[in-house]
């Protein structure tokens, strides 16, 4: 079998199961474990793939743009801001951050909501001035105009004087063994600074964004306490489940 022929298989396997391993694709393309792992190596470099120890999973399908993601499962994201609402109560410190998926949940507050919230989103911030009786921390820093949030060592410095009672946090890569990544290192640091600002981390991630991976570590996955997501039926998740994180 040509190189060609190997690297499709590969990535059509990575398609159809969420994972792949070294030893299974020897077998199946008769070809030996280093060649494969080479395989794995050229996909990993061009971008199509993240490669783990004894095979790979995918990278996120989430675009970078926030106008872009904005786009992108609005319904789904809307069923999982019902139910983050719920976790929401008058007196709360909440973080909130940048993400389509937060922004979801600030668009049904109600009008009644009492609660402060912090965050770097500047969509969040926006929306929120006009909120009567919610209160808004905007954490400054540099704002990154295609993310729409604000990043840095000053947004961090700010967060790091919390302490929230919640943090929502949109997830881009969601995997029971590497736990939470980004594609963006500063981002991603921003994120983890959230994470180790609040009491509980409530991580809103659609169902494709499960099992996936990418460059840039944000938090273990046992530092997630709730999962909500657009089907919580999914076998997928038990994985999460077993490791005492609710899954909603």
């Amino acid at each position: 079998m040509l190189k060609e022929e190997r690297l499709d298989y590969i990535l059509k396997k990575l398609k159809a199961d969420q994972k792949v391993l070294q030893t299974e694709l020897s077998t199946d393309l008769q070809v030996s474990e280093d060649t494969v792992r080479r395989d794995l190596e050229s996909l990993a470099q061009s971008g199509l793939l993240i490669k783990v120890r004894g095979g790979a999973i995918p990278h996120s399908p989430n675009p970078y743009s926030f106008k872009e993601r904005s786009l992108l499962h609005t319904d789904d994201k809307m069923n999982m801001a019902r139910k983050a609402l719920d976790m929401l109560h008058d007196g709360q410190t909440v973080i909130l951050d940048g993400g389509t998926s937060t922004l979801s949940i600030v668009k049904i507050f109600p009008p009644s909501l009492r609660i402060t919230v912090i965050t770097n989103s500047v969509p969040i911030a926006s929306l929120l001035i006009e909120h009567p009786k919610t209160e808004v921390i905007f954490t400054g820093g540099r704002v990154n105009k295609d993310a729409q949030t604000a990043g840095g060592l000053d947004t961090m410095r700010m967060l790091r004087r919390v302490r929230a009672d919640l943090c929502f946090m949109g997830i881009c890569s969601l995997h029971p063994i590497l736990g939470v990544t980004g594609m963006d290192l500063e981002e991603s640091e921003v994120k983890t600074t959230m994470v180790e600002s609040a009491n509980r981390i409530m991580a809103l991630a659609t169902s494709d964004k499960m099992g996936t991976a990418e460059p840039f570590k944000v938090c273990d996955i046992t530092d997630i306490d709730t999962i909500i997501t657009d089907n919580p039926e999914l076998e997928m998740l038990e994985a999460y489940r077993q490791l005492g994180i609710r899954v909603v």
